[in-house]
């Protein structure tokens, strides 16, 4: 667990970081159960269960998130909400090789 400037560490209690700024910037149809981000005096971003706001906070930079987001807008995260094959092996993925259903 590395603790940085301000006592500010990945995994810490969400709720050391206050309640106020945790926004929703995306929810839908998941029942309340939605992903909370709060942008940090240092830049970083926390990012917490809203179920769940005194669990962990994961913590990441802005570059971490744009990373995230720009995969999840080029499509390199569909596989994750594909239908889970009958055999129960993972779906394949664009280039990988470690799941080659064409055995």
């Amino acid at each position: 667990m590395t603790t940085t400037e301000g006592g500010i560490y990945n995994g810490m209690p969400a709720s050391e970081l206050g309640e106020w700024g945790w926004e929703r910037p995306w929810s839908g149809t998941s029942g309340g159960q939605c992903v909370e981000m709060k942008r940090l005096n240092d830049g970083r971003v926390a990012v917490r269960q809203s179920t769940d706001p005194a669990g962990p906070a994961l913590i990441y930079t802005p570059e971490e998130i744009g990373a995230f987001l720009a995969g999840v807008k080029n499509g390199l995260a569909d596989h994750m909400t594909a239908a889970q094959p009958a055999d129960n092996r993972p779906p394949n993925r664009p280039g990988d090789k470690t799941h080659n259903r064409m055995r």
